[in-house]
């Protein structure tokens, strides 16, 4: 059995927050990130059982669990101080706590009807070991809904792989295709309800056209996706891939 990968723990500081992808997008409003905040707390409130208690692995600014802190006993959990901190500020409502997704102990099996991933497994040593233990978290029924990279996207031939939004992070240690992931998921007692893509949005991907215009060409669909809160974007048409997934209610 190989080695599970280093964990890149200098990276996560403030600082991350600076680099690599929130180096190259807005966080204000309308922008990409409030868009697909507000898209991901609708999945969330469609398919999750309603009330209860929610947890987001990896909560980085905290902005969706301010989102869904009205609807949901919300927990947040992330291994960056700063993170803690400014979920402390966006969502006042809700826990945070520093502490790292690869032990989730802490907490008693059922406690939550949601747990939420979005860009969190690829940073893990042992995701299937994680997945495994948020099954353990849910109760019978509850919604797992994690978003990941997808290595081996259509237009992704076309990109510079060390350094285009996938690659340039080097603290994506753990980044699988779509049949691992749902390998993983259906292996450890879940059921996927959706699996699908996010969209093209890392352009360009075409020499000579402007990349305003491929933004336009290649976002529309994605952009159509969000605004009508819909799942229908294939998974080799998507940067990353999302994943609904349930958990098997108990015989």
């Amino acid at each position: 059995m190989s080695e599970p990968p280093t964990v890149p723990t200098q990276h996560y500081t403030a600082d991350y927050f600076k680099r690599w992808n929130y180096a190259d997008r807005g966080l204000g409003k309308y922008s990409m990130y409030w868009f697909a905040r507000r898209y991901y707390a609708a999945l969330v409130k469609r398919y999750a059982p309603p009330g209860g208690r929610l947890l987001e692995m990896g909560c980085g600014l905290g902005h969706l669990l301010g989102l869904l802190q009205d609807d949901f006993a919300s927990v947040g959990i992330d291994l960056i101080d700063y993170s803690v901190e400014q979920t402390r500020l966006n969502a006042p409502k809700a826990e945070a706590y520093q502490m790292s997704a690869d032990d989730l102990s802490a907490f008693e099996s059922g406690a939550f009807s949601a747990v939420v991933a979005l860009h969190l497994v690829e940073h893990l040593p042992d995701p299937e070991g994680t997945i495994r233990q948020v099954n353990r978290l849910l109760q019978p029924g509850g919604l797992f809904l994690f978003a990941t990279p997808h290595p081996d996207y259509a237009l992704r031939r076309f990109k510079d792989r060390e350094n285009d939004a996938i690659g340039k992070d080097k603290t994506h240690i753990n980044v699988h295709p779509p049949r691992q992931w749902r390998a993983w998921c259906e292996a450890n007692g879940f059921t996927m309800l959706k699996h699908f893509g996010d969209g093209l949005w890392d352009v360009p991907y075409l020499p000579l056209v402007p990349k305003a215009v491929q933004f336009a060409l290649f976002g529309i669909p994605a952009l159509a996706q969000v605004m009508t809160r819909t799942t229908f974007t294939p998974l080799s048409l998507g940067v990353n891939q999302i994943g609904i997934a349930r958990k098997v209610a108990e015989d």
